[in-house]
């Protein structure tokens, strides 16, 4: 049984990756007034960063600087937010690619969104 689907290997898989899963994004209810109407993303700039962060983290190299975190400090996202997030972006994955750096890029994408909600829930001892 051959598989249809090619892995994630160069430049251009990564732009696929990325715009189909921003294209999910902004068609989604929860996720698109986050992103448009309160954090007023620049697409047309977003787009770019996020090639070059997934190309980075995919095909180690080193276009993107950053700290993606801070950006996301002042945004009205809770678990539910991370959560389909997560799904579209592991739905995107899965619709196009399939192999062992497409299975990196799932595993990367549950880490960022575990660790970026354990990071902006509050912290009930922060009060004491």
């Amino acid at each position: 049984m051959s598989n249809s689907r090619p892995d994630i290997q160069t430049e251009a898989d990564i732009k696929l990756l990325v715009d189909t899963f921003y294209d999910k994004v902004n068609a989604d209810a929860l996720l698109a007034p986050v992103f448009n109407e309160f954090a007023h993303v620049d697409w047309p700039a977003h787009l770019p960063r996020m090639y070059d962060f997934w190309s980075g983290l995919l095909l180690h190299t080193s276009r993107y600087s950053g700290r993606p975190f801070l950006k996301h400090i002042p945004l009205p996202i809770a678990g539910e937010h991370f959560q389909r997030w997560l799904t579209l972006f592991l739905g995107t994955v899965d619709e196009l690619f399939a192999g062992p750096v497409a299975d990196e890029a799932k595993l990367r994408a549950q880490n960022i969104a575990h660790v970026f909600e354990a990071r902006l829930r509050p912290n009930p001892l922060s009060i004491l």
